[in-house]
């Protein structure tokens, strides 16, 4: 019976044990990092290094697999301020030198590095992989000329850390419940506290999740849709240099900058019928829906929230303010993609450093403005003295 009695508990013991070690590594599993390419993994080095592109926040990789031991590479890649710390007399020059800007630690293992490094001994190219490009196809292309380079890198970075925030989500949940589910019904794990660890851990983390996404309401920086139509900027506004206002005609007298109806782009492509990087198949799409008598369904990129009021005419006509400015540098984009976050406080910034021209006979009628001019209390009005901060300005 003692026997028995011992073989029962701790049968018991070590089903706890097992539940509570699935719960673990149930939970890390969401946090850690699967294993990635070269080209993955260099994709977090990007938004402060070049290969071959010069300085940006560090210095330019171009060569430095020569210029320096892989050993000392991998550890500094690894942490560099460990070394920096340890008084590494290489590590220190570079920090110092790049204005004692810390260099983040990354969770990489050695092979991972040498990977990396071997991607920038090849001039950012995965060693063995075919250069050659389809031309004709629109997937491919996008990969062929790169958004701006670190606008592409945030919104790399955003669309992962939802994809992540997703899957945390999912786990702490499924933890949560399985805690509860324990507690009053199973009763497998006998010790209380991992319990209370497990269920203040997912509510901390169920509530961040919470704020943060209630925070974005409204927002979407980064976003990319897959439009109908294969339509590069890149090609039209850049290469070919057609202004913004020939297609977004009613950009300066309207509210809204308006999508180009079919017949604008017959303009051009009743005669331009092949591309030279999309073939027929994309311009094939915009003559057939002119020739059907349908209009092509776009998806809106740039999106406001209903309760606020923009006027495109009042920006660019009165206010002056290049397109760029707010949809980004649009001539070097393939596929269109939200660069700027377009909330409240980005606007207000603007609002607060943009400065007006008084000339404009609409402002006549600020009387008080001209005097605080004339006697030399303001030099420089911006659109804050004329109602830039004023609530009911946007929302009304």
């Amino acid at each position: 019976m003692v026997i028995k009695g011992f073989v029962f508990k701790n049968s018991l013991k070590t089903r706890g044990l097992i539940v509570f070690s699935l719960f673990i590594l149930s939970f890390l599993f969401s946090f850690s990092t699967q294993a990635q390419s070269a080209e993955a993994n260099f994709a977090q080095c990007k938004a402060c290094h070049t290969i071959g592109g010069g300085k940006l926040v560090g210095p330019d990789l171009k060569g430095i697999t020569e210029k320096m031991d892989e050993a000392w590479l991998i550890k500094f890649i690894q942490n560099s301020q460990a070394l920096v710390k340890a008084g590494d007399p290489e590590a220190v020059k570079i920090f110092e030198e790049y204005h004692k800007i810390p260099m983040p630690a990354h969770n990489l293992t050695d092979e991972q590095v040498k990977d990396i490094l071997l991607y920038i001994k090849n001039g950012g190219k995965v060693a063995g992989a075919s250069e050659m490009v389809e031309e004709t196809a629109p997937d491919l292309l996008k990969k062929q000329t790169p958004q701006p380079q670190m606008e592409k890198i945030y919104a790399e970075a955003k669309l992962k850390d939802e994809r992540n925030m997703f899957v945390t989500f999912v786990v702490v949940v499924i933890l949560l419940i399985l805690s509860l589910v324990d507690i009053f019904f199973t009763k497998i794990v006998k010790r209380r506290w991992i319990h209370v660890i497990v269920i203040l851990i997912a509510l901390t983390v169920v509530s961040e999740i919470i704020f943060v996404e209630s925070a974005a309401l409204g927002r979407q920086q980064y976003y990319q849709p897959e439009q109908p139509v294969w339509f590069s900027h890149h090609v039209h506004a850049g290469q070919n240099r057609i202004d913004c206002m020939y297609c977004h005609f009613t950009a300066d007298k309207s509210m809204y900058a308006g999508i180009p109806p079919v017949q604008v782009c017959m303009n051009c492509h009743s005669q331009v019928k092949k591309g030279k990087r999309t073939g027929e198949k994309e311009i094939k799409k915009v003559r057939d829906a002119y020739a059907n008598g349908t209009p092509i369904k776009w998806i809106k990129v740039h999106n406001l929230p209903d309760h606020v009021y923009f006027n495109h005419a009042q920006h660019v006509t009165v206010g002056k303010v290049k397109c760029d400015r707010c949809h980004g540098p649009v001539e070097k984009m393939d596929e269109i993609i939200q660069v700027k976050s377009l909330g409240m406080g980005w606007c207000v910034d603007c609002h607060r450093t943009r400065k007006i021209d008084m000339n404009n006979k609409f402002y006549d009628q600020y009387t008080r403005l001209h005097e605080k001019i004339k006697n030399g209390k303001i030099s420089s009005p911006t659109v804050v003295n004329v109602g830039g901060e004023e609530c009911a300005k946007c929302h009304y």
